[in-house]
C-alpha cells in the first residue's frame, strides 16, 4: 500500500496543507486555480533546555504570554553565585526593577543590569558573587534566563535556550563555595527577604530534621510571612524511601522527572541486538564498526573501571563495559578507560538507577545504558567467546512518550519530620537539563557556554520560574495559594497517557511524585485553592509536640503552645492528605476558596485507597461569588479486612463543568 503523501491538513493556523511533493508537482499545482503559495519545509531549531516547550510554554501564546513571561517579578536564587556576562543574563527587553527593590550588586566591576538586578555573596574568604562551580549559573538561567539563540553542547540539543520566567528579574545570593554553610544560607535568605524578592529558589539542603533544626525551613517561614514564595529541591538520595529533605509545609518541595528528549547513542551487539543509550559527547569521526567487548568485572571482580582495575587488563582498542559506582565518577571512568587504551565505553546502571540515564560530557565515545539493558549485554557476553559491539551516534531525538518519568535519584517521602504532610509536593524537569554554565565544557572560546546536568537542583528552578509566572498573573495570591494551584492541577499521566512511572518502569507512588507532574498552563486557573495564612502553621507546629522554644525558633516570636489549640498535622489546610489510620474513625476538614467561576457547583469524586473507606460531607459545594470559602469534612475509616503496616493511596477530586481540583491521599494502616 502506497504511503500517504498528505502530512497535515490545516484549518486554523492557515488554510492549507503539508504534503510530500516533487518540484515538478509543485510547479503543476501552481497552475491550479486558487493556488496561493508553496515553499519547501525548513528545519526549526528546538528550544535547548526543551523543558519550556515540554511544559507547554510556547512563545507569544497561552500562559507564557498571559503571565508576561514573569515580568516585574524578582526571583532570588541562593546558590554558588553567577557568571554575570553570560548571554542568558542579558537585559534585552527587560524593564527596570520594581521600585520596592533594595538589593545590592557586589561585583567589583559593572555587572548588574535590568535582568541581573542584584548579586551578593555570603561565603567566608571569597569576596565576589562570581560562580566558580557552575551550579548557580545553571539554576539561575533555568529559572529566569533570557532567550539565547544557537545554544547547544557538542552540537546537540541545539536551539534557543530560555528560562521558565525569562522576563523576571534575578537576584543572586552566593551561599556556597566548596560547600554550603548554614550560616551563609541563613544570611542569604535574610538579605533576600530584606531586598524585596518575590520568589526564593534554593537548590540545596541537608538531611531531614525537625524544622527548628532546618535552617532553610526557619528562613523560609519568615519569607512566607512576607508573602515570598519558597521553592526547594527534595534532594538526590532516591530511590530509597524517607530520604527527602526540605519538607516543611510552607515550602514547595520539588522532585525530579525526565523530559521527552534523548541524546541517543546505539550499541549494536555482535548478535545484532540493539541497545539504545545516551551521551552528549558524540564524535563524528568514530566509525561504527564491531570491536571487541571486555568487562573488567568478570576479570578482576571490579566492575567500576577504576585505574587500578584496568592496570592489568588489555583493553587497548576495545569497548569496555563499566558499572556506575565504586567511588569514581562517570566521567572519570571514561578517563581511566581512555588512559588504558580503550576505544570506547559502555556505562551501565546498577539496579537502583534502573532506567534513569544521564548524558555526561564524556572524554571518549560512550553510551550510558539502563540496568536492564546492562543485564542483556552481560548475558550476550557470557554466550560467546568473542563478544563484539559497535557504537553509533544518533544525536538529539524528541519523542519519548514515557516522559515524564521519575528520576531514580529523586528523593522520596515519607516526610520524616512530619509524616502527616505528604511530600514531595510536585515533580518537574530535572534530568539532562541544558542551561548556562560558568566555563566551556568543550574548551572553545565563547561566552555562550552551556552544560547538561541532572538533579532535583534542576527541577527546583523550573518550579521557581512557574511560581514567578503565577505571581505575575495573580499578584494577590499568597504563597500557599500558588502552591495549591500548582499541586491540584498537576498531571498523573505521561505523554502516552499512562500512569507516570518510576525508574523501574512501574507506576510511581505518591512518595515519588507527590501531587504529580507540574502543568503550568492549568495552574493559572485552578478553580479552587487551599489557602493557608502564616499564623495557621502555629497550631500545626504545637501539634507536632514541639516545645515553645522550638516553635519560637521557627516563627521568630514568643509562642506558648499551652494557650494555643493544637491541630493534628493532617488537619492543616494542605492540598493533600497523609493519614495514620488505626481502628477508630478520623475526620479532617479542608477549606477551599473559589478563584474560578463566580457561580459554580463542584461534586466530589473519590478514588479510594485500598483497605480504606472515606466519606465527604458535604459532597457538593455551591459557590455564588469569587473568593467565597467553603469547608468540607473527610471521614476516614479502616476496613475490617485491612492489613497492618501497609500504605495505600488514592485521591479526592472536586469537579465542576470546567474544573478538576485533585488532592492525593496516602493512608498508613
Amino acid at each position: 500500500m502506497e504511503e500517504s503523501r498528505m502530512i497535515y491538513s490545516y484549518h486554523h493556523v492557515f488554510k492549507g496543507f503539508a504534503a510530500k511533493l516533487s518540484p515538478e508537482e509543485v510547479k503543476a499545482m501552481e497552475k491550479v486555480p486558487g493556488f496561493i503559495s508553496a515553499r519547501p519545509q525548513k528545519v526549526v531549531s528546538l528550544h535547548t533546555t526543551h523543558s519550556p516547550s515540554f511544559l507547554g510554554l510556547n512563545q507569544n501564546m497561552g500562559f507564557w504570554k498571559d503571565s508576561n513571561y514573569g515580568k516585574g517579578v524578582i526571583i532570588g536564587v541562593l546558590d554558588s553565585g553567577i557568571i554575570p556576562n553570560h548571554p542568558s543574563f542579558s537585559d534585552k527587553g527587560m524593564p527596570p526593577p520594581p521600585s520596592k527593590w533594595k538589593g545590592q550588586c557586589e561585583f567589583k566591576f559593572q555587572a548588574c543590569n535590568n535582568k541581573l538586578i542584584g548579586a551578593r555573596y555570603f561565603t567566608i574568604g571569597n569576596g565576589t558573587p562570581l560562580d566558580e562551580d557552575g551550579h548557580g549559573t545553571h539554576t539561575a538561567s533555568t529559572a529566569a534566563g533570557n532567550f539565547v539563540q544557537d545554544a547547544n553542547l557538542f552540537g546537540n540539543a541545539n536551539g534557543t535556550a530560555v528560562g521558565i520566567a525569562p522576563f523576571a528579574h534575578l537576584a543572586i545570593y552566593k551561599v556556597c563555595l566548596d560547600n554550603c554553610l548554614e550560616s551563609d544560607i541563613l544570611a542569604g535568605m535574610d538579605a533576600a527577604i530584606d531586598d524585596g524578592v518575590d520568589v526564593l529558589s534554593l537548590s540545596l539542603g541537608g538531611p531531614a530534621r525537625n524544622f527548628d533544626d532546618e535552617i532553610i525551613a526557619v528562613g523560609a517561614f519568615s519569607a512566607i510571612e512576607k508573602g515570598i514564595f519558597v521553592s526547594c529541591s527534595a534532594g538526590n538520595s532516591g530511590p530509597r524511601l524517607g530520604t527527602m529533605g526540605n519538607g516543611a509545609p510552607w515550602i514547595l518541595t520539588v522532585g525530579a522527572s525526565t523530559i521527552n528528549r534523548k541524546i541517543r547513542v546505539t550499541a549494536l551487539l555482535g548478535n545484532n541486538e540493539k541497545i539504545d543509550g545516551e551521551s552528549i559527547f558524540q564524535p563524528n569521526n568514530f566509525a561504527p564498526k564491531q570491536l571487541s567487548l571486555i568487562y573488567p568485572g568478570s576479570r578482576v571482580r571490579d566492575p567500576f573501571c577504576t585505574p587500578a582495575s584496568l592496570a592489568n587488563i588489555n583493553v587497548r582498542g576495545k569497548i569496555v563495559l563499566c558499572e556506575i559506582g565504586g567511588n569514581i565518577g562517570r566521567i572519570a571512568k571514561g578517563q581511566a578507560v581512555r588512559n588504558a587504551g580503550g576505544a570506547a565505553m559502555i556505562l551501565m546502571n546498577q539496579e537502583p538507577q534502573g532506567y534513569t540515564l544521564s548524558v555526561g560530557a564524556h572524554v571518549l565515545p560512550t553510551t550510558h545504558i539502563s540496568y536492564a539493558d546492562g543485564l542483556k549485554l552481560k548475558a550476550y557476553m557470557r554466550s560467546t567467546t568473542n563478544p563484539t559491539a559497535s557504537i553509533s551516534f544518533e544525536g538529539t531525538i524528541i519523542g519519548d512518550d514515557r516522559a515524564p518519568m521519575v528520576a531514580s535519584f529523586s528523593s522520596r517521602g515519607p516526610n520524616q519530620p512530619s509524616r502527616g504532610i505528604l511530600k514531595p509536593d510536585i515533580i518537574g524537569p530535572g534530568v539532562n537539563i541544558l542551561a548556562a554554565w560558568d566555563v566551556s565544557v568543550e574548551n572553545i572560546n565563547t561566552k555562550s557556554t552551556f552544560n547538561i546536568i541532572s538533579g532535583t537542583s534542576m527541577a527546583c528552578p523550573h518550579l521557581s520560574g512557574i511560581a514567578a509566572l503565577l505571581k505575575n498573573a495573580h499578584p494577590d495570591w499568597s504563597p500557599a495559594a500558588i502552591k495549591s494551584a500548582i499541586m491540584t492541577t498537576s498531571s498523573l499521566v505521561n505523554l502516552a497517557n499512562n500512569p507516570i512511572e518510576d525508574q523501574t518502569l512501574q507506576p510511581a507512588n505518591f512518595f515519588a511524585i507527590g501531587s504529580g507532574h507540574v502543568n503550568p498552563s492549568k495552574s493559572t486557573d485552578p478553580g479552587l485553592i487551599y489557602d493557608i495564612q502564616p499564623e495557621e502553621y502555629i497550631p500545626y507546629l504545637c501539634g507536632l509536640n514541639y516545645t515553645n522554644q522550638q516553635v519560637r525558633i521557627i516563627t521568630n516570636r514568643a509562642i506558648n503552645c499551652s494557650k494555643i489549640s493544637h491541630i493534628p498535622e493532617s488537619q492543616l489546610n494542605y492540598p493533600s492528605f497523609s493519614i495514620f489510620l488505626g481502628s477508630t474513625k478520623q475526620t479532617y476538614s479542608r477549606t477551599v476558596t473559589n478563584v474560578g467561576d463566580a457561580n459554580s457547583v463542584y461534586s466530589v469524586k473519590i478514588n479510594l485507597p485500598q483497605d480504606t473507606y472515606l466519606s465527604v460531607d458535604p459532597s457538593t459545594l455551591r459557590f455564588s461569588r469569587l473568593n467565597q470559602k467553603m469547608t468540607y469534612n473527610v471521614t476516614f475509616s479502616r476496613l475490617a479486612s485491612a492489613r497492618s503496616r501497609t500504605t495505600a493511596q488514592g485521591f479526592l477530586t472536586w469537579t465542576s463543568s470546567k474544573y478538576s481540583v485533585r488532592s492525593p491521599i496516602v493512608v498508613f494502616h
